[in-house]
């Protein structure tokens, strides 16, 4: 599994078939998906900046609360009787395209995280569209200040897998729900500055925990 895993990732100057010059805009990608789009501090920053919303009304809407591995994290909702994005239009678009979460951007690719570095994959029959073109990873991802935001992917996750770790050890029910509570206000109820970087306000949350 490893040997196959080395093959199949890709680093950020590498060129992959996950262009699909040709969509007819199915949205496919964009339904059924449960609550896989999980959402990190940023994806949640921009959809408040740009929305004009805090999370608190996000939830009410658009997004949700799950628990994976103890601890409680945002993701898309999905609706309807297609269990469609809250954000697709309806003419089958992406309403927030110019700021959508990272996941979304990443499309169709994968994430992987080891020894801590950050490589993609290509998601085997994810996209519907067979004759894709190649693009380098790096301008499909569409991202500014890309390598300060993989950074930030893979401090974000080492920071999960201890959180999640720590919520493993603990015994009391209140120690985990106190732990939860202070990670989702520390990094998604509490309001970041639109006037400051995001990544700096990022790192100053991040040493409080």
């Amino acid at each position: 599994m490893k040997e196959i895993l080395e093959e199949t990732t890709y680093g950020l100057n590498d060129m992959v078939r996950a262009a699909a010059n040709d969509c007819k805009g199915c949205h496919a990608c964009c339904q059924g998906m449960g609550t896989s789009v999980v959402l990190d501090p940023l994806d949640v920053c921009l959809l408040t900046w740009n929305l004009g919303l805090g999370f608190e009304e996000l939830l009410k809407e658009h997004l949700e609360l799950q628990v994976t591995d103890g601890l409680i994290l945002p993701n898309l909702q999905m609706s309807g009787q297609n269990e469609a994005c809250s954000f697709l239009n309806e003419q089958g678009r992406c309403g927030i395209h110019a700021f959508r979460p990272g996941l979304c951007k990443t499309f169709p690719l994968g994430r992987q995280y080891e020894d801590g570095k950050l490589s993609y994959f290509l998601l085997p029959g994810a996209c519907a569209v067979e004759n894709r073109s190649k693009v380098k990873i790096g301008k499909w991802l569409d991202t500014p200040q890309l390598k300060q935001n993989q950074q930030y992917l893979i401090d974000w996750h080492a920071f999960r897998k201890q959180m999640e770790a720590k919520i493993q050890s603990m015994t009391e029910p209140g120690q985990i729900k106190r732990l939860n509570m202070k990670i989702l206000t520390v990094f998604f109820v509490q309001p970041y500055d639109k006037d400051r970087d995001f990544y700096e306000q990022f790192y100053e949350r991040l040493h409080t925990i």
